[in-house]
């Protein structure tokens, strides 16, 4: 499974409409820490009952406003279209897959 990118574009069709629980990673590419999770999100994304994409906060500002994100890396899980969970800086990939339970 891939990780999926999400702008502004898609995100209601990927994200907010999708039956699958999604794991949504906002990240910069300027980040270390966010470079540091890519590899998580990527090993976790392997999980095809769930949907990860990732949000670049530079190329979509509004998405991050609207949801709040003020320190990256942040995850945040949407299950039915609805916020679910958040998880804020590094962290492992169990800490991840418990965020999804």
């Amino acid at each position: 499974m891939s990780v999926y990118e999400i702008t502004s574009n898609n995100f209601e069709h990927e994200v907010l409409k999708e039956e699958k629980t999604v794991l949504i990673d906002f990240f910069a590419d300027w980040c270390y820490p966010c470079k540091m999770m890519a590899p998580v999100v990527e090993e976790v994304a392997k999980d095809e009952s769930i949907k990860v994409g990732k949000i670049n906060i530079d190329e979509n500002q509004e998405l991050a406003e609207k949801y709040g994100v003020e320190s990256i890396p942040t995850i945040i899980v949407f299950k039915r279209g609805k916020e679910y969970k958040r998880q804020i800086g590094v962290t492992d990939k169990e800490s991840l897959l418990n965020l999804l339970n």
